[in-house]
């Protein structure tokens, strides 16, 4: 074989950077994230060790979500320009080796999670990974437009799988931190989806934009995110939260409003005319907007551990 034929046999093998990427290391850090203020919010304690164990197994879980997801979606995905690189459409990994990735993954960290902390959260992390694989990406992507509306408590179960392993149980703080990823998750890819334009309508997924057109679709995002701002307020009196989380609540939500009273006000003419450029400033806030909610959090708890709670605001 020459020289030639060895290198272009060698580029067409997968390389473990195509088996990483099935894992969607870019949604993996949100549950990375989202999953450790949980466990650093829940109440009482965690060795750092086990700490580090079961926000890593988290992560695994959620990797072995994401392998199973391209593995049943491979045949949309080589359609859709956004996914169109992906492992298995493009042909690096075949679709029996995610599958097998995927599967040995899930077992792995939900046992594992479960020695390492308790059960309670080994079977919300379980849960999780079937309601992402089945429930969402099988049935629900496919068959509804409100695939992303109930598909979207598959990436809001982190932060209370989290707590569940720092507690060994659920309470209304890690379900107000669900909520507020649930009701964030629509707005989120509604904006994808308008911006994206034929992507679903050459896929044949139901998203929103397709099935009620993009008016509908504007309209559906400024509501949910009237009352994604109304949630996100509320949880700024709970024992999770304090002065730094409720001082950036308000901006957040003040400028993710402006933005879907922005998007909503806009027609179709407008839209081509400019490329969409509202609706990509509208997702890429949308970004921040979880990643700071979150940090804010953090700060708090970090202010609560030198004394810095509301009472010495008060």
């Amino acid at each position: 074989m020459t020289d030639v034929s060895l290198q272009t046999a060698y580029q067409d093998e997968p390389q473990f950077s195509d088996y990483f990427a099935l894992l969607k290391p870019r949604v993996m850090t949100l549950v990375v994230f989202t999953a450790f203020v949980g466990l650093l919010a829940a109440p009482g304690g965690m060795h750092p060790f086990v700490a580090f164990c079961a926000i890593l197994f988290i992560a695994i879980g959620g990797g072995a979500s994401g392998a199973l997801n391209m593995w049943w979606d491979a045949d949309i995905d080589a359609v859709m320009r956004r996914t169109a690189k992906r492992p298995i459409p493009s042909g690096r990994v075949s679709g029996d080796e995610a599958l097998a990735i995927g599967l040995a993954l899930s077992a792995f960290s939900v046992v594992f999670l479960g020695l390492a902390t308790n059960w309670v959260a080994a079977g919300l992390l379980a849960f999780t990974i079937f309601f992402y694989a089945v429930i969402y990406t099988m049935w629900l992507k496919r068959a509804t437009p409100q695939n992303i509306v109930i598909g979207g408590a598959a990436g809001a179960f982190p932060p209370m799988i989290g707590w569940a392993a720092a507690t060994g149980g659920v309470s209304i703080e890690s379900v107000l931190m669900f909520a507020l990823i649930f009701m964030w998750t629509p707005p989120h890819f509604w904006a994808l989806a308008l911006f994206m334009r034929s992507d679903y309508d050459d896929a044949g997924v139901p998203m929103l934009t397709v099935t009620h057109g993009r008016p509908a679709t504007r309209r559906h995002i400024l509501i949910y995110t009237v009352l994604l701002a109304a949630l996100a307020l509320a949880m700024g009196v709970t024992a999770v939260a304090g002065p730094v989380y409720l001082a950036s609540a308000l901006i957040l939500n003040a400028l993710f409003l402006k933005g879907a009273v922005a998007i909503w006000r806009r027609d179709e003419a407008m839209a081509e005319a400019d490329n969409y450029l509202v609706e990509r400033k509208f997702f890429k806030l949308s970004l921040l907007y979880l990643f700071a909610h979150f940090g804010a959090i953090l700060a708090d708890q970090a202010l609560a551990r030198f004394g810095l709670t509301w009472e010495v605001f008060l």
